[in-house]
Order: C-alpha cells, then sequence, then structure tokens
C-alpha cells in the first residue's frame, strides 16, 4: 500500500517547506539531550522524561526525512515502510516520557481520592473509544499483512493514549503543580496535545485522499515541534535558576 500524493499539489516551494520545518524537531531534540543530563539524564524520574522525549521528537524527524526521500523521487510513501518506525517508534518514546511526567507532575498523589481515580480511567478509555469508532469502525482486517493491520490500530489507539495521559496529568495537577516546573511541564502537556492534534489530522486527511505536502497539517507538526522544543530548552532556564537559589 502506498500513500500517494500528486505530484500537482507538490510545488518546490511546499516540498522544501515540507522537508526543512523538521529542523526545529532536530534543533529541540539534541538541546533536550544536552539539558537532560543537568537533571540527572536516567537517573533522575525528570531527566529521563527529558531524554524520552528528545528521542521521541527525533524519532520524528528520522519519519519526516525518509517520507521526504520517497515523495520526492517517487510520488509515493510506503506504507508499511521504514518511515513507520520513525513515526509509531516517537509515539512509544512520548508514551513512556508522559507517564514520567505525570509522576512529576503529582498524579499519583492527586490519584488517591475516588474521584480522580474515576478520572484516570474514563479520560484514556474515552480518548481510546473515540479514536476507535472514528478510525476503526467497520475496519477490514487483512491477515495476509499483519505488519499494516498493527499499524493500522496502533496509530490511532497508541496516540490516543498518551493525549489521553496528557489531558489527565493537566486536570489531576492543578492542585500539586507550582513553582519554576509548572510552566515546562505545562508545555509538554500542550506540545502532546498538539502533536496528537496533527497526527489526527494526518490520519483523517490520508484516509480520504486529502493530505497535500506542505499544507496546513505540516504547519501543525511545525507548531508540535516547536513547542515541545520550547519545553525542552526551557526546562535548561529552570534548572539554572534552581541552582542559583
Amino acid at each position: 500500500m502506498f500513500l500517494t500524493v500528486d505530484a500537482g499539489d507538490l510545488s518546490s516551494w511546499s516540498f522544501a517547506w515540507g522537508a526543512t520545518y523538521q529542523i526545529v524537531a532536530i534543533w529541540g531534540a539534541v538541546a533536550g539531550l544536552i539539558v537532560s543530563q543537568s537533571w540527572g539524564g536516567w537517573k533522575s524520574t525528570f531527566g529521563k522524561a527529558l531524554l524520552l522525549f528528545s528521542i521521541g521528537l527525533l524519532f520524528q524527524s528520522f519519519g519526516q526525512t525518509v517520507s521526504n526521500y520517497y515523495v520526492y523521487y517517487t510520488g509515493e510513501v510506503p506504507y508499511p515502510g521504514i518511515g513507520d518506525i520513525g513515526f509509531f517508534g516517537s509515539i512509544i518514546f512520548y508514551i513512556s516520557g508522559i507517564f514520567l511526567l505525570a509522576k512529576v507532575a503529582g498524579v499519583k498523589t492527586s490519584i488517591k481520592s475516588f474521584a480522580n481515580k474515576a478520572q484516570a480511567i474514563l479520560i484514556p478509555a474515552v480518548m481510546v473509544i473515540s479514536s476507535y469508532l472514528f478510525f476503526l469502525r467497520g475496519y477490514q482486517y487483512d491477515l495476509s499483512n499483519p505488519i499494516k493491520t498493527f499499524l493500522d490500530f496502533g496509530y490511532p489507539i497508541y496516540q490516543a493514549i498518551y493525549v489521553g495521559i496528557a489531558i489527565l496529568t493537566l486536570v489531576l495537577s492543578r492542585k500539586y503543580l507550582g513553582g519554576m516546573m509548572r510552566r515546562p511541564v505545562l508545555l509538554f502537556l500542550f506540545a502532546l496535545i498538539m502533536q496528537y492534534i496533527a497526527d489526527f489530522t494526518f490520519l483523517y486527511q490520508t484516509s480520504r485522499g486529502l493530505y497535500i505536502p506542505g499544507g496546513i497539517n505540516d504547519f501543525m507538526y511545525l507548531v508540535a515541534y516547536f513547542i515541545m522544543a520550547t519545553a525542552l530548552i526551557y526546562t535548561g532556564s529552570v534548572f539554572k535558576k534552581i541552582a542559583e537559589s
């Protein structure tokens, strides 16, 4: 199966734009890998979260690079393909990162009440069920291509998981998250929500043959990358302020 791009929709400007905005993701990822060491890297919960988000951005950039190569040289992006290693891999890293960020934000403490326990179950569940109904209702299984079947389910379901946890963290951390850590944590949460909106739009457009390289969907991805990069870089400033206080 291929994602086919109409050559008439692909001007030199739109291709250049679609191929280069991932520089923001690379910039943020490299900065995040460096900043994470200030927070202890793998030795601390927050340091590990920064590493996972940074690696997630790098995987996104890998997927974009591979897809752009196919678009430029063939006009078709194979699915499943090598690029899916980057796109789906980034989702796994984002899920792992948001679990750790939720811990830093105090979700584990706030979840002790019955009402918050209910929200902890309902919010992610609603996101997963909604994604399933929107993208997978009436899905025709193709047992001859198990990787495609896995990705068809994996993309909307796993993306719903990380945004569900992000929304849950946003809701439950309001009373516990404060001080200098509040702003970077909120930036990470908004970055993940924006990433989900971009991914949701991409799935919607490609499923209906509406995707155009360099279009509004690429702008959504740019915004998501920029917010995530800003969050990663901002944590470096927060560390310096904490060290000086």
